[in-house]
């Protein structure tokens, strides 16, 4: 009995597991249905998803999206997951919000004192949420597959590269790709990394 748990990015939905399935012979794909994006709130619904797994499942792994590979990462660290397959992963939450801030011009005093600053491009800066994040590193020793876009505009390559080198981890990236996998071209090279991923769960 094999189990995916998917964990989709921002704004997306649960239901985007279900793409998946043809890649993923033999597995049943569970989404987590989280509409917040607070990782302290997030991990207590991926959790649940989790634990009732447990119950019918021997074998449970990953697939995550985006901000989805961070809440993924905070919430299953302890859990007994075989593999996770990350897509476009955040994963140094510290340094994108510190990039953020550079992004607004907003310095980490300023931020002290307001608590919270919206943004131009769309994200609301928060001190708790970045106190939250220096409070609570992941330790993360699960058997990674990275899908990295070389266009990435969210996580650089050196982010990337750091995380590869001390985790167990391996790293495909696509040329000129994007951080939202969604040309045809970019879904049909994602369809075969992760067929191939799978496939190495098995080996």
């Amino acid at each position: 009995m094999k189990a995916i748990i998917y964990i989709h990015g921002k704004d997306g939905n649960y239901l985007e597991g279900e793409q998946y399935k043809k890649n993923c012979n033999n597995y049943d794909i569970f989404g987590v249905d989280y509409k917040d994006y607070l990782p302290w709130i997030v991990q207590d619904q991926i959790k649940t998803v989790y634990e009732k797994l447990t119950i019918d499942y021997e074998h449970i792994s990953i697939i995550a999206n985006s901000i989805g590979a961070y809440f993924a990462m905070y919430a299953l660290q302890n859990c007994r997951i075989e593999k996770a397959l990350l897509i476009s992963p955040i994963l140094d939450m510290e340094r994108l919000i510190l990039d953020m801030m550079q992004w607004a011009n907003v310095t980490e005093d300023e931020l002290c004192k307001r608590g919270q600053i919206p943004t131009e491009f769309g994200e609301t800066l928060s001190w708790d949420y970045l106190n939250f994040v220096r409070k609570n590193p992941i330790k993360w020793g699960i058997p990674t597959e990275i899908l990295y876009a070389e266009n990435d505009n969210l996580t650089s390559r050196a982010t990337i590269d750091t995380f590869v080198a001390s985790h167990n981890a391996n790293l495909t990236v696509m040329k000129d790709g994007e951080h939202w996998f969604h040309t045809n071209e970019q879904i049909a090279f994602l369809d075969k990394w992760m067929k191939k991923a799978i496939m190495n769960i098995l080996g």
